[in-house]
């Protein structure tokens, strides 16, 4: 409708803007750096550690970096225990894990190795639905469904890789390439405006 009450054939019709409409992490497999902490753990494939909080509530991370608090269990860098909870003997010479998540020590007068817990990994129907708490932990959603505990490489879980952690699966040079590209084209369209500008400076100067 006009000011003065008559129906306006076209109209302008305004929209809702842009907003955001999802943010989602992408979980690709990063590449691994050899350690010399046998605690060390990265996860080849699919899967997550459970990593037990303060409040009881388990949190999940592919961070593999352990290490043993006062009284052997293996723990996260901020003294997180990992579930199910692996305690080491004090007297153990050597821990072993293999890519099953089967955690071995050896102890002084014993031959064969002693096991002493399993590392348990899970998976989740939609990775990217987790919600990120901080600390490299991740809380179960809705979205994310239910965590499905399992074993290592068995039913789509990923290995255990003793020594070794998971870096960032970021591309640094990728990510320059890209940011130079978008670079580049906003100052193409900058440029395009400033000329469009200028002919119209142009115009009007000869009209005068």
């Amino acid at each position: 409708m006009s000011d003065a009450g008559n129906q306006v054939p076209t109209g302008i019709q305004l929209g809702l803007g842009a907003k955001p409409a999802a943010i989602q992490k992408i979980f690709l497999q990063g590449d691994f750096t050899q350690t010399q902490n046998p605690l060390d753990m990265a996860i080849q494939g699919r899967g997550f550690f459970q990593i037990s909080q303060a409040d009881g509530t388990i949190a999940y991370s592919r961070a593999g970096s352990f290490k043993l608090d006062n009284s052997g269990q293996i723990v996260t860098a901020d003294g997180l225990r990992m579930e199910p909870t692996i305690a080491i003997p004090p007297d153990a010479l050597n821990v072993a894990i293999d890519p099953e998540g089967t955690v071995s020590v050896t102890q002084p007068g014993v031959a064969a190795p002693t096991v002493v817990g399993t590392v348990q990994t899970v998976t989740f129907q939609n990775d990217a639905g987790l919600q990120a708490i901080g600390f490299n932990l991740f809380r179960q959603t809705d979205a994310s469904g239910p965590p499905i505990i399992g074993n290592p490489g068995l039913d789509d879980h990923g290995t255990v890789q003793q020594g070794f952690l998971e870096l960032s699966n970021v591309s640094v040079v990728e990510e320059m390439v890209n940011l130079i590209a978008a670079q580049r084209a906003y100052e193409v369209n900058s440029r395009t405006v400033q000329t469009s500008d200028e002919l119209l400076q142009i115009v009007n100067n000869m009209k005068r």
